[in-house]
């Protein structure tokens, strides 16, 4: 049975289904070590917003859809509408 290849994406959650059910020690062969961190948190202020769960619900489905996470497509919507103003 061949060996199964690890997936080049950018989803999270397909990679984090794909480590769910391997082994990284089966892929050593394969990667290669990370000398600077890729993850650099980008400078910005947090900020909290409350939902309904009905329209929190709204969000996570259309930015499942998308493929994006909630708070990306969240920052999306309010960036174009700054910029439309």
């Amino acid at each position: 049975m061949s060996k199964p290849k690890i997936p080049s994406t950018d989803s999270v959650e397909e990679l984090a289904r794909f480590w769910d059910t391997h082994d990284a020690t089966d892929f050593e062969d394969e990667v290669e070590e990370v000398k600077e961190p890729l993850f650099v948190r980008r400078p910005g202020t947090v900020m909290t917003i409350r939902l309904e769960p009905k329209e929190a619900e709204a969000v996570e489905k259309i930015a499942k859809a998308k493929g994006v996470e909630e708070a990306t497509l969240l920052r999306e919507w309010v960036l174009e509408k700054i910029q439309g103003s």
